[in-house]
């Protein structure tokens, strides 16, 4: 199954017709498709109008670097925020992730947004696409927050999404610009970057999105074409059962399968249940690509966002006033706007 980009701010007669092609599931907005509140919940309306109400409707609102919608919006500072709370107070370390989280959700659920690709739970240690997009360096310091974070978007009646797995924050290389490659050993991995993972897992997420990374002490391919990433170890290791996602099939990286298509199908052919075609520019080789007959995996059901709170209750909350308070001080702390 496919999730789609689409180009501006209403549906184009191309975009409705990809909306009704079998085998797209979803589309994933971006900044270009946000001008206001109203402008986004009309176009989330136009949206599920034609393609119907199962279908599913993301974003990537992580706060700091990447936030797509900022206007009207409580401005979310970065995980790395929380992150550096943690060394002198653990608990109010796990309040702030859990409130960042339930703040994140409610406010797109109010919008007609189904879920955020959230949280990162890569570790911090230098990558320059995850930077302050990441929690911490710890292993555990970021499973204890990553596992508030959850708890977090599911009190908002969202689902959470984990990503990159296997672990995208221990190799330097931008998988946006280039191939990445991490050459440390499976054992290394497992004891750090996979624990983040693991335990969310047990927090009982709903998907887990692949890295454009290759490991080759594990597989010469990259993880989100990988069986033996996604069929061994994080269905058959670690007992993973919600959806498994691609990163977009655009990025520099996902370029080891070959054309569009073949990223496609490569993604499926490893596991993969939904794979992003976020520019609009690939989209009709991407729904071509498609094999006859697919369906979507039962797994994908859970992505659909619970009954949410409307944007007047949620500005007639002192809860989440309280919440905003909290976190965007954040933003002062770290001497960010």
């Amino acid at each position: 199954m496919l999730m789609i980009g689409v180009a501006a701010l209403e549906l184009a007669e191309r975009e409705k017709r990809w909306l009704t092609a079998p085998g797209v599931a979803g589309v994933l907005l971006f900044a270009r498709n946000y001008a206001s509140r109203e402008q986004l919940i009309a176009l989330c309306e136009a949206i599920r109008e034609v393609g119907g109400d199962d279908l599913l409707i993301a974003v990537d609102q992580e706060g700091g670097p990447v936030q797509r919608f900022r206007d009207g919006f409580t401005r979310l500072p970065p995980l790395a925020a929380i992150g550096a709370v943690h060394g002198r107070d653990p608990d109010e370390a796990v309040r702030l992730a859990e409130e960042h989280a339930w703040v994140m959700a409610s406010e797109l659920r109010a919008s007609g947004v189904d879920f955020s690709f959230a949280p990162v739970v890569d570790l911090a240690r230098g990558n320059a696409a995850i930077g302050l997009r990441a929690f911490h360096a710890d292993p555990a310091i970021t499973a204890e927050l990553a596992q508030a974070y959850v708890r977090g978007m599911h009190l908002a009646g969202m689902a959470a999404v984990l990503k990159h797995f296997p672990g995208h924050g221990s190799v330097s290389t931008d998988t946006h610009k280039a191939p990445a490659i991490d050459q440390r050993s499976l054992e290394q991995i497992r004891r750090d970057d996979l624990l983040p993972f693991a335990e969310c897992i047990e927090a009982r997420v709903e998907a887990v999105m692949m890295a454009h990374v290759t490991y080759p002490a594990v597989d010469s391919r990259p993880a989100g074409y990988s069986k033996v990433w996604i069929e061994q170890i994080l269905r058959g290791e670690l007992g993973f059962a919600g959806a498994v996602v691609s990163d977009d099939i655009s990025m520099a990286a996902a370029g080891a399968a070959g054309s569009v298509g073949e990223r496609v199908r490569a993604h499926l052919d490893a596991g993969c249940d939904l794979v992003l075609a976020c520019f609009p520019e690939v989209v009709d080789e991407a729904i071509a690509a498609l094999p006859g007959g697919i369906t979507p995996s039962p797994s994908l059901a859970a992505l659909r966002g619970a009954i949410g709170a409307s944007w007047d209750s949620l500005t007639d909350n002192p809860q989440r006033d309280r919440f905003v308070a909290r976190i965007t001080a954040l933003h002062a702390d770290r001497g960010t706007a």
